[in-house]
């Protein structure tokens, strides 16, 4: 048998006639003439090698390789009406794969939404790569990804960037610590501590350098750490005091002492980002406007809260 000479059409008669009995039946459902689905049963005849029908009593009756060749029909219809089902849903972003890479601080923002999406839509994959800035700033240049999560984005004709939910950025103490007991303090009251900073080039050092810039304002003792879990621990054990997004510190903010200092909680975004050049998938864009969606009522815990 050459399967190269089968066609869609020629199944579809086949079929049809086998389920209505007799050529005249099938005719009418096809829409087709007498002698033409008799030409197209000739025709499948000839490519299989084998007689398909047999006359018995006034109804064609399935040979035992026309039965064979029934079972490989319904096997394709099937197929195609579950691949039908699988496009529409990759269509409409219910099913499909897609690839987003965020910045290490968004860990403490995404785990939750991306739990709730994974339950509405439980045959989209998620490929999500975590990395510090630079690193995820490579993997955008490059488009490795579809969608992006940095809180500050970056620059270029070709980026594409959504505030999606505020970042607000604390500076936070140890428990006890005495700027704890103060109602109102200025910066400059903090002269004299140890301030725990992410890497530069990081958002959150970007944004707080700026801000020490607009003040004329230098620290005048500092420690480097690459991850905010890594600050976090260390402002709880009394190595100093640290900017924190609002995001970073939400559970865990009875842990340390949130400072009344003015002009803060400095101001900042998380930003949904992608690549002008590559293309979104559906699914990639249902995952976009989910967490739109989901972080458009977001209230800061901290914005009221009482400092200890």
């Amino acid at each position: 048998m050459d399967a190269r000479q089968l066609s869609f059409r020629l199944l579809q008669v086949f079929r049809q006639v086998a389920q209505s009995g007799n050529i005249t039946a099938a005719s009418r459902l096809l829409h087709l003439t007498q002698p033409t689905v008799s030409l197209q049963l000739k025709k499948l005849s000839e490519i299989i090698g084998e007689p398909l029908f047999d006359y018995q009593q006034q109804k064609l009756q399935l040979t035992a390789a026309g039965e064979l060749l029934y079972q490989a029909v319904l096997d394709i219809d099937e197929r195609i009406s579950e691949f039908n089902l699988q496009l529409h849903q990759q269509r409409s972003g219910s099913a499909g794969s897609l690839s987003l890479a965020v910045v290490n601080t968004a860990q403490y923002l995404l785990p939750q939404l991306l739990a709730d999406f994974a339950n509405q839509y439980p045959q989209v994959v998620i490929n999500l790569h975590i990395g510090n800035r630079a690193h995820i700033l490579s993997r955008f240049e490059q488009q490795q990804d579809h969608l992006y999560l940095f809180s500050h984005p970056p620059r270029g004709e070709y980026v594409q960037a959504t505030p999606v939910v505020k970042n607000p950025l604390y500076l936070v103490a140890p428990k006890g610590h005495w700027a704890s007991k103060q109602p109102q303090l200025n910066f400059s009251q903090l002269s004299a501590e140890r301030f725990l900073l992410r890497e530069p080039g990081s958002a959150t050092r970007m944004t707080f350098d700026s801000w020490l810039s607009s003040q004329a304002t230098e620290l005048k003792q500092s420690m480097q750490m690459e991850s905010n879990e890594a600050i976090r621990l260390s402002v709880n054990a009394g190595l100093g005091l640290a900017l924190l997004s609002a995001h970073t510190l939400q559970g865990q903010q009875h842990l340390l002492s949130v400072l009344q200092v003015k002009g803060f909680p400095l101001s900042s975004h998380w930003y949904l980002v992608q690549h002008a050049n590559k293309r979104l998938p559906q699914a990639a864009a249902r995952l976009s406007a989910f967490i739109s969606q989901q972080l458009a009522g977001w209230q800061d815990p901290l914005a009221q809260a009482p400092s200890s």
